[in-house]
């Protein structure tokens, strides 16, 4: 007859508190996870970038006249003469869910 060997092994306890330890460790990586992918596309504002220079483009080769509006998702757009005493004309784009601003200065020759 063949003699069982006793195996070592774990309890039913000590294995409950590893999983428990495993799915708690699971649900804070992905919540960290998510909130940094979240994060980086929120803050993304490559699209706008690309669309500024665009204009900025078209305003220098006279394609475009200022004032200006223009909206881009969500995005208003602005093109309009500064107040100041120098000859430049400010772009402007606010992010209506963000309260986001990018504002570029364009300085006439």
């Amino acid at each position: 007859m063949v003699v069982l060997k006793k195996i070592k092994a774990s309890t039913l306890m000590e294995t409950l508190v590893a999983t428990v330890l495993i799915v708690v460790l699971f649900m804070m990586t992905s919540m960290i996870l998510n909130n940094l992918f979240f994060n980086s596309i929120k803050s993304n504002t490559r699209d706008i970038d690309a669309y500024l220079n665009e204009l900025e483009y078209l305003y220098r080769h006279q394609k475009i006249q200022h004032p200006y509006k223009d909206n881009l998702n969500t995005w208003e757009i602005t093109l309009q003469k500064t107040a100041n005493t120098t000859k430049s004309i400010s772009l402007e784009a606010i992010n209506k869910e963000t309260n986001k601003t990018i504002l570029r200065q364009i300085i006439e020759n």
